[in-house]
C-alpha cells in the first residue's frame, strides 16, 4: 500500500511540473528561424556585435556594405518569437544586438555570419556560449566570448581577444595581439607584431615573424608549456612564465641579450655561448648572450628551460 501511495505522489508531481511548462527541459534547437539583412558601410567604418548563446563569424569582402545572416534557435515557439536582431546602422557604423526573450527559462540564442568591408574596425564583437571567427579584415578587432574558441586569420590591425573555457588561435596577422583565455591553449603563427598571451591550464605556442623595436613579448600560463619562436629580435624584452610546464625559446643566432632563467625541479640549457654571472647551477642561468641587450626572463617549476638558435 505504501508503494502505491509513493507512486501516485510521484505521478502527481510530474503532472504539476508538466503543467508549469518548465521550458529548460526542452531542446534549444527545436525551433529555428533564419534572418538576413544588409546595410551600407563605407571603408574604415565600425562594426559591433552583442550576441548570446551562439557563434559569430566575421569575414571581410570587397563590398561597401555589411551583410548579416544567421539563425535564431529556441526550445519553444514563444521563446523564438521573443528573440530580436536589433540593428542601428549608418554609413559610418553598424551596431548589431541580439535581444533576449522576456522569459529567460529554456534554451535560446542565435548564430550569425557577417560580411564586412575589408577595411573595418571591429569595435566589439561579443557572444556567450559560442565560438568567434574573424577572417580577412583590416582594422583593430576586440573579441569577447565565453565557453567557446576564438579564431583570427588574415587580419591587419591590433587584436584583443578574450575567452574562457576555449582556445585562441591566431594566424597570418599584423599588429599587436593581446590574447587571454582560461582552460584553453593559445596558438599563434606568422604574427607580425608584439604579443601578450596568458592562459591557465593550457599551453602557449607562438611563431612571430617580426616585432617592432622596443615592444615586449609576454607569455604566461599555469599547468602548460610555452614554446616561442622569434624570427627577429630588435631590442624586444621577452618574458615567459609557467608552472608545471617546459619553456622553449628559439631566437636568431645573431641575438644579443641579457638572460635570466630559472626552474625549480629540472634544468636550464642553451646552445648559445653565455657569459655567466654569479653562481652556476643547472637550475639557474644568469648571464649575457653576445654583447647583451634586451632582457630575456624565463621561469617555471617542474619543467625544463631551453634557449635555442633558430
Amino acid at each position: 500500500m505504501r508503494t502505491c501511495v509513493l507512486s501516485l505522489s510521484l505521478a502527481a508531481c510530474l503532472l504539476v511540473v508538466a503543467g508549469c511548462g518548465f521550458e529548460f527541459l526542452g531542446d534549444s534547437n527545436r525551433f529555428k528561424e533564419d534572418f538576413h539583412s544588409s546595410y551600407p558601410l563605407k571603408a574604415g567604418g565600425r562594426v559591433s556585435v552583442e550576441n548570446f548563446n551562439g557563434s559569430v563569424e566575421v569575414i571581410g569582402w570587397e563590398k561597401d556594405s555589411v551583410d548579416i545572416s544567421g539563425t535564431k534557435h529556441a526550445a519553444t515557439k514563444a521563446l523564438l518569437d521573443g528573440i530580436r536582431i536589433d540593428v542601428v546602422a549608418s554609413t559610418d557604423a553598424v551596431r548589431i544586438r541580439t535581444s533576449r526573450p522576456t522569459e529567460r527559462r529554456g534554451g535560446a540564442g542565435a548564430r550569425m555570419v557577417l560580411r564586412v568591408p575589408f577595411k573595418t574596425e571591429l569595435d566589439r564583437v561579443e557572444t556567450t556560449n559560442g565560438s568567434l571567427r574573424v577572417e580577412s579584415t583590416q582594422g583593430a578587432a576586440r573579441l569577447r566570448t565565453s565557453n567557446g574558441s576564438a579564431h583570427v586569420s588574415r587580419i591587419e590591425g591590433g587584436i584583443d581577444a578574450t575567452t574562457t573555457n576555449g582556445s585562441v588561435d591566431v594566424s597570418d596577422a599584423g599588429g599587436q595581439a593581446v590574447l587571454r583565455t582560461t582552460n584553453g591553449s593559445i596558438s599563434v603563427t606568422a604574427l607580425r607584431g608584439a604579443l601578450e598571451a596568458s592562459t591557465t591550464n593550457g599551453r602557449i605556442r607562438a611563431r612571430i615573424t617580426e616585432v617592432p623595436a622596443g615592444r615586449p613579448i609576454k607569455a604566461s600560463t599555469t599547468n602548460g608549456s610555452i614554446d616561442l619562436t622569434l624570427e627577429t629580435l630588435k631590442d624586444n624584452d621577452v618574458r615567459a612564465s609557467t608552472s608545471n610546464g617546459a619553456i622553449t625559446l628559439r631566437v636568431p643566432s645573431s641575438t644579443n641579450a641579457r638572460v635570466r632563467a630559472e626552474t625549480s625541479n629540472s634544468s636550464v640549457s642553451t646552445d648559445f655561448e653565455i657569459l655567466m654571472k654569479g653562481v652556476i647551477s643547472k637550475h639557474h642561468m644568469d648571464g649575457t648572450i653576445g654583447s647583451g641587450g634586451p632582457m630575456v626572463e624565463l621561469s617555471t617549476s617542474n619543467g625544463s628551460i631551453k634557449i635555442l638558435k633558430r
